[in-house]
């Protein structure tokens, strides 16, 4: 806490600040407050600023997930600002408009965007920086521009060997106009970026001085734990106020929004306080709810008819015209996101303002739900954004900042709130459960002439250029289909449930991408092709579809002999503007039914690089993820609401059963690409198309557990 005090106390004084800010003609780069030429009035408030002492600072409007972007992003500030890297820190951002990102009007961390909507505003900061800085050297030498040039935080008079250091220019420079037009440096000038540049933020993460949500202290702030209901819908019946009230360290009862929360001295007394309300609550809107009517509702809604997101040439025909016909029916389960750090904020409501302390990615979220509540204006609301503890998407919602701000409001103390385990799992919003119905058409040659896809799943993402009541979710991946097929059909059904959905690490593609290349595989098999040809077949109009495919291929010597009991499987996806492809080597023990994964081989082409270190940490992060959720997870529902509940019956991966991975980066000039959420979606079908080559079991239902693998060879 006293470091962060430091250090915004440090950002205070004079310096040269720049901006860049989304108007109708373009990103234009401006000085606050340009039109005065007194440095004093430069504040901070957007991409980076530059002070006597010699410090650059780049303020981040993006969060910092364990995902590099902190690093990336300054990477790409100190490359064109021909920064000195030892120089450079980073800042968070305040939530205001001036921050928000250029793309979406917010501040907001998703879809492996950062890098793509920020990399161009924050070079040209950079380079304007640059020029400035050169131009205010020429002034004080009285020498031509032309004979200046910047390198390591340093204006050099070229001809005289005379420097200044940035430190002794920005006084100066802040006095100048901005450039509306830098000149960006091209990629053969890189220096920074393209190199694996250590993270910044690992430091202070493995000394213990990082600050996350739940290292949050305040003076005088209390702890809240909160009953809630154990069915959706669930109301209260009765409670023991007075006994809760009775409980040691147990300061107040405030029954808010989600259920009754209890705040004490201390976490232990909350949760104390919390079990002596002894709450008797309603059986709630569905008490029947449960596992078994969840996956049966999956499966009765393929027989619904839908409504079309896509609808190509004419799919019956060319299906009844058939030289083979394939059909399958596919199912995912619901999933929790699982993160490392529960569920957490620490808020303090008063008359006058309001902060919040929370690891978020949706800050502007955050502001608006705590303007609503408490009725102050948005300027008088503070939104201190620390270190996440993995978010994955499910940071992006706000409820625990709605229960932290209203019971805060209520009791008129700093209040922290710390989600249990069991209430991460079981009151959280969840990666929907998904059903498919696909029928594909093989022609005499082998190619796929038709493909007609039937998706189930919740409605929570709906966007105005996405089909009418489709939502955008359930059909990504499938509306914009890698391959190359003349007939398609993509039709959606919704399914409507109380357990509430949302994003997850690759959202709708996380489905899509199992149950396309997984059915491809199954095309394959029933055309006779080689699973890795049939898709290069049907990627000829995509250069670095097929590159990548090949590259993937090679590194994992596709085609050549395996040990005994092994078996590779395939899987490619173009999402978040990259492309990956993974070779799954596995084993199956058909015994027992248990998958082993010995080997996972990633290539990845997600365009201009910026940390190769982190596009390889991110393939590696998401493979194992995507590993977990293939083998492992499953949400479990009983009796109207969840029954799972830690991780004795959440099941995740373990480090004994992470495979080997080999991340091969295949670069290309196309326009930069995500890597936070692209290296998932590929991991399960190439582990069950594996699968398949080993036991010549089809899996069609996540996860693969040794109950689904052994009955799946039953069916052989």
């Amino acid at each position: 806490m006293n470091n962060t005090i430091a250090r915004r106390e440090f950002l205070t004084r004079t310096g040269l600040t720049l901006a860049v800010a989304a108007t109708p003609s373009g990103l234009r780069v401006f000085a606050m407050g340009e039109a005065d030429t007194n440095a004093e009035v430069l504040r901070p408030g957007v991409w980076v600023k530059l002070t006597p002492d010699h410090r650059i600072t780049v303020l981040m409007a993006k969060s910092e997930l364990g995902q590099g972007t902190h690093t990336a992003l300054a990477m790409v500030v100190a490359e064109e600002l021909e920064a000195d890297w030892n120089q450079v820190q980073i800042e968070t951002a305040p939530v205001t408009e001036e921050y928000n990102d250029p793309e979406v009007h917010a501040q907001i961390t998703f879809g492996s965007s950062s890098i793509k909507n920020l990399s161009e505003p924050m070079r040209k900061a950079g380079a304007a920086g640059r020029e400035m800085l050169v131009q205010a050297a020429a002034r004080k030498w009285n020498v031509a521009v032309s004979d200046c040039e910047a390198s390591l935080s340093k204006v050099h008079h070229k001809p005289s060997g005379r420097s200044f250091t940035y430190g002794e220019l920005c006084e100066e420079a802040a006095r100048l106009p901005v450039p509306e037009n830098p000149r960006l440096k091209k990629k053969s000038e890189f220096k920074i970026v393209g190199t694996p540049v250590p993270r910044l933020d690992i430091p202070a993460k493995v000394n213990g001085k990082a600050q996350f949500g739940i290292d949050v202290f305040v003076p005088d702030m209390l702890y809240a734990a909160i009953a809630r209901p154990p069915a959706y819908g669930a109301q209260v019946i009765a409670y023991d106020e007075k006994a809760a009230r009775q409980m040691p360290g147990v300061r107040h009862v405030v029954k808010i929004d989600r259920g009754i929360a209890v705040c004490a001295d201390t976490i232990d007394a909350s949760w104390k306080g919390r079990e002596a309300l002894s709450v008797k609550w309603n059986q709630g809107i569905q008490p029947h709810l449960s596992t078994q009517t969840v996956e049966k509702e999956l499966a009765d809604s393929l027989n619904r008819p839908g409504v079309s997101a896509r609808n190509d040439g004419d799919v019956e025909s060319a299906l009844s015209q058939a030289h083979k016909q394939v059909r399958s029916e596919y199912f995912l389960p619901y999933l929790s996101h699982a993160t490392m750090e529960t569920m957490n904020c620490t808020a303090h409501v008063r008359s006058d303002g309001c902060d919040i302390w929370v690891p978020t990615q949706g800050q502007t979220r955050t502001l608006q739900a705590a303007t609503k509540i408490t009725g102050l204006k948005p300027e008088q609301i503070q939104v201190h954004t620390t270190y996440v503890g993995g978010g994955f998407g499910r940071r992006a919602l706000v409820e625990h900042v709605e229960e932290a701000v209203q019971i805060s409001k209520a009791t008129g103390r700093p209040i922290k709130l710390i989600w249990s385990r069991e209430e991460d799992i079981q009151y959280g919003s969840y990666r929907p459960g998904n059903s498919c119905r696909i029928a594909g058409a093989i022609d005499g040659r082998g190619r796929v002439t038709a493909w007609s896809h039937k998706v189930v799943a919740p409605m929570f993402f709906v966007l105005p250029f996405a089909p009418p009541g489709v939502d955008f979710a359930a059909v990504s991946g499938l509306i914009n289909l890698q391959y190359q097929i003349p007939n398609l059909s993509v039709e959606y059904v919704k399914l409507e449930n109380p357990i509430p959905a949302t994003f997850w690490r690759s959202v709708g593609n996380s489905h899509n991408g199992f149950t396309l290349e997984s059915f491809m595989d199954e095309l394959a098999h029933a055309a006779g092709k080689d699973p890795l040809e049939f898709r290069l077949q049907h990627l000829e109009h995509d250069p670095r579809a097929q590159r990548i495919l090949q590259t993937v291929a090679t590194q994992a010597g596709w085609g050549k002999p395996l040990a005994e009991g092994r078996a590779r499987g395939v899987a490619c996806l173009h999402a978040f503007g990259s492309y990956v492809a993974q070779v799954a080597e596995v084993s199956v023990e058909e015994k027992t039914g248990v998958v082993k994964v010995h080997r996972v081989v990633c290539a990845v082409d997600c365009g201009p690089i910026v940390n190769p270190d982190t596009v390889v940490a991110q393939m590696e992060g998401a493979i194992t993820m995507g590993l977990s959720a293939a083998l492992k997870e499953k949400i479990e529902f009983a009796e109207g609401g969840v029954k799972s509940a830690n991780f004795l019956d959440y099941h995740l991966l373990r480090m004994s059963e992470a495979p080997d991975v080999d991340v091969h980066i295949v670069e290309s000039d196309g326009e930069i690409g995500g890597v936070g959420e692209p290296g998932l979606p590929p991991l399960a079908p190439a582990v069950s198309n594996a699968v398949f080559a080993a036991t010549g079991a089809r899996i069609r239902r996540l996860p693969m557990t040794p109950a689904v693998i052994l009955e799946a060879i039953k069916q052989v």
